[in-house]
């Protein structure tokens, strides 16, 4: 008998959608598939899969999770969050116009700006955060209005359902990066958007143990091609990652209340610590989009940036003087995670487009971990005194 879960509330549905998909001994977790292909019945007859490329019933356990928790009616996963997005711009044709923030992860304006913008795709990068600028940046051949919101790494708030807005009285389509905050605190699709991508190596996963990504559509149309896409171009996550993953979702709502409890803490103490120059969390009431967080997010998520005071070598000192903080890139996982967006998650940048975000050396980037607030304080505040 299916179960439906529909109605139930967030925490219930990661647990529980996806799950129950062995019928021969009832197992209560997802079995892994590993195989590459499926025997079939007859000339055109299998149990719904044949090639794992195509199709694989663990990585469709990880898709109806998904699906679910955004919202959507259809999600394909991917070998990498870069993939996810990849899949994403295969929608649109040479000349085609997307707009996008100028301070989005390094990683996907490294991809814009090149290899898409070589194969023709044209690019602005605007600041978003004023919509005259997305208005100023419109032309007739705008396709797409990409959003990232909080941004990577400076934390600033993109309007979603003015942007909405404005892709809809020109005809574009609006794609949100959910990454930073997973659906726990955030749901593109109940303000307008179209497509969410998320590069569930971060919350979703939460371990730090796999990297993939995901497109959850809500169109029919944006789902068939999604699929065809990822399908075509070999872009699916294996069946082990797709497992991972969705181990990870089940605990996505109680990591998430942990990551924003440190968070929090952290932020409160970075802000008058006498080294620090400047903290970007948009749970901090004197953040300048904070009333717009409170708006459009169910929580303040657990990434916060902030400049210490002094240069670069002083940056990577505090890095360095850490015992809990590991100097590594990605976030969302368990551990709490610094890094320097200059040297690292934003290198791909030119040096221009990172001043223009509001990126310097002093800047650094933290994903707090599940660790207790007390001791990420108390290291954090040993490691700007060292």
């Amino acid at each position: 008998m299916t179960k439906d879960f529909s109605k139930d509330k967030f925490e219930t549905r990661c647990v529980h959608v996806g799950v129950d998909k062995d019928d021969t001994f009832n197992s209560c977790i997802t079995p892994i598939y590993p195989t590459s292909t499926f025997r079939f019945e007859a000339l055109g007859k299998t149990k719904g899969y044949d090639y794992t490329r195509s199709g694989n019933p663990t990585r469709r356990a990880l898709e109806e999770s998904l699906t679910s928790l955004e919202g959507g009616i259809d999600c394909r996963t991917t070998c990498t969050g870069m993939a996810a997005v990849t899949a994403t711009m295969h929608m649109f044709k040479p000349g085609d116009h997307i707009i996008a923030g100028h301070d989005i992860y390094g990683g996907t304006y490294r991809l814009f700006a090149s290899p898409f913008t070589d194969y023709g795709l044209k690019f602005s990068f605007v600041n978003m955060q004023e919509m005259e600028n997305i208005r100023r940046a419109v032309t007739p051949q705008t396709k797409c209005i990409w959003i990232e919101t909080p941004s990577n790494p400076l934390l600033n708030l993109v309007d979603i359902q003015a942007v909405v807005g404005v892709a809809k009285s020109v005809g574009a389509v609006t794609i949100a990066d959910n990454t930073f905050m997973s659906p726990y605190c955030q749901r593109p699709f109940e303000m307008g958007v179209d497509i969410v991508v998320h590069s569930t190596t971060k919350y979703l996963n939460g371990h730090s143990d796999v990297v993939g990504g995901a497109v959850i559509t809500r169109d029919k149309d944006h789902a068939e091609r999604i699929g065809y896409v990822v399908n075509a171009l070999g872009l699916a996550n294996s069946p082990f990652d797709a497992w991972l993953v969705l181990r990870g979702v089940k605990t996505l709502g109680p990591r998430m209340e942990a990551h924003q409890r440190g968070a929090m803490a952290l932020a409160r103490m970075l802000q008058v610590h006498p080294q620090v120059e400047k903290v970007y969390y948009p749970g901090l009431p004197d953040h300048p989009h904070h009333a717009l967080a409170k708006k459009q997010m169910s929580g303040f998520g657990g990434m916060l940036s902030f400049d210490v005071k002094g240069d670069g070598a002083k940056a990577e000192r505090v890095m360095l003087n850490t015992k809990l903080f590991a100097m590594a890139e990605s976030l969302g996982g368990i551990e709490s995670l610094m890094e320097h967006p200059e040297t690292m998650s934003h290198a791909s940048m030119s040096l221009e487009m990172r001043r223009g975000a509001g990126i310097t050396e002093k800047t650094l980037r933290v994903s707090v971990g599940i660790e207790h607030p007390d001791d990420l304080c108390a290291d954090m505040r040993h490691a700007l005194e060292a």
